[in-house]
């Protein structure tokens, strides 16, 4: 590839996907300057191995799986201890400005999913990612994927709208 096609096509993918990769960066972090961060390290890792990216329509997987890799890397020395943080600071897409007790109810019960049911669905929700797409980032298999992202709505459910209809009860 050509520095100046590189350089187009670098700009193109962080111009189109910063603001996704942000949004996954945050629910990731909860702090919007480790958010902040983590997605600047993700684009300088994106620019140096973009020669790797061989098909252009699976750049949002690309993207994502360098940041969730890097997330890895960079917590696997500090854990933050997670009772400690605010969900507040975490923001989902319909629930950004709504500080309605449902959407609080939301977000509680999206940190309090395992890893393995958040994940997949925060990259849906989120990240906009197709099944498939899921599938590559988690490394799992697509029925896989599919399974772990039906759990997570099943459990979201049964929090929210519990028998006696009262949320979070």
């Amino acid at each position: 590839m050509q520095e100046k096609q590189k350089q187009l096509e670098y700009e193109r993918l962080v111009l189109v996907y910063s603001d996704e990769l942000f949004r996954y960066a945050m629910w990731r972090c909860r702090d919007k300057s480790m958010a902040e961060d983590l997605v600047q390290e993700t684009c300088m890792r994106a620019w140096k191995s973009l020669d790797k990216l061989r098909d252009v329509s699976s750049s949002k997987a690309w993207l994502m799986t360098i940041l969730r890799n890097e997330h890895a890397r960079i917590y696997s020395r500090y854990r933050p201890d997670m009772v400690d943080m605010e969900l507040d600071t975490v923001s989902l897409k319909d629930t950004e400005n709504d500080t309605s007790s449902e959407a609080f109810a939301l977000k509680q019960a999206l940190a309090e999913l395992a890893e393995e049911y958040r994940e997949p669905l925060l990259l849906q929700v989120i990240g906009g990612l197709s099944c498939e797409e899921i599938a590559s980032v988690c490394n799992i298999s697509k029925s896989a994927t599919m399974t772990r992202l039906f759990r997570a709505k099943q459990k979201l459910r049964d929090v929210l709208r519990p028998e006696d209809g009262q949320v979070g009860a």
